[in-house]
């Protein structure tokens, strides 16, 4: 789960550094990954190419102002206005492809985190939907939080766009000798009057990144503990919409070790967001 649910999108991802190296056996793993990714997501793009033409297509977009990019509990940036940006185009068979991007306001052209999805949903009965997505997140080189890219398989079922429940399969790009962790999510969409609504939302992950833990001596450098445990996270806030404008501000909770895992970083406990749909 991701404390605030902004469609995150739009904008080109950041290329890295190109470097002459050999592939050891984790950057093979890496570009297997990778290339299995891609090879897939063109056939299925092939397969499907001639039933989406024939077929009309939505235009989704979002543009959103945030105090802090909040990810899981964990802080992805620092305590600092973020602007983001969604795009994404929905067919009638179902299927749904997007981008979106997050980058501190005062360094526009740095994306912080940038993802890519596909996903496509079924209507189970007059109140239940079912989604199954992939996910693909980059984020900037050296990113403070330490997070490392990955993808995601997720499934999710709805019940009246009221209740979420989702269940993920998370793999960490680049990672020697990960393994793949899961994550469980459940979220809350309760409407009020007057374009008010209440949010929540509770989640589970195991740890996606270990959380840096010094050592003894003051003049010994930090290290980073490799940790399999759970995270825990969750939010509660009130939501105001009107219209293609939308207000949001969520209390954060997260307990210690998720906090830790963005070494210095911390999740603010309140996150304040006001976006745009067109």
């Amino acid at each position: 789960m991701t404390d605030y649910r902004f469609p995150r999108a739009a904008m080109c991802l950041r290329d890295r550094p190109v470097r002459s190296r050999r592939l050891d056996g984790a950057n093979r793993g890496e570009f297997i990954t990778r290339t299995a990714l891609g090879f897939t997501l063109w056939a299925v793009g092939i397969c499907l190419s001639p039933a989406l033409r024939a077929q009309s297509t939505t235009f989704n977009g979002t543009v959103a102002l945030s105090s802090q990019l909040v990810d899981r509990g964990q802080a992805i940036t620092g305590n600092t206005p973020i602007v983001q940006g969604a795009a994404s185009l929905t067919f009638p068979a179902g299927w749904s492809v997007g981008l979106s991007g997050a980058a501190v306001v005062r360094s526009p052209s740095r994306l912080a985190e940038a993802l890519v999805q596909a996903s496509r949903h079924w209507s189970l009965s007059d109140d239940w939907q079912m989604q199954a997505s992939l996910l693909y997140y980059r984020y900037s080189t050296g990113n403070r939080s330490g997070t490392s890219d990955r993808t995601e398989a997720g499934l999710n079922w709805t019940y009246r766009d009221v209740l979420t429940l989702g269940v993920s399969a998370i793999y960490v790009l680049g990672a020697e000798g990960h393994r793949p962790r899961g994550a469980a999510d459940l979220s809350l969409h309760w409407p009020l009057a007057e374009h008010f609504s209440v949010s929540a939302g509770a989640g589970v992950a195991q740890s996606l990144a270990a959380p840096y833990r010094p050592y003894r001596y003051a003049h010994s450098r930090p290290y980073r503990h490799d940790s399999t445990g759970l995270s825990r996270y969750g939010h509660v806030g009130l939501l105001w919409a009107s219209g293609s404008w939308r207000i949001e501000l969520d209390r954060i909770m997260a307990d210690p070790a998720t906090r830790r895992q963005s070494g210095y970083l911390g999740a603010s406990p309140w996150v304040a967001t006001i976006s745009r749909s067109f």
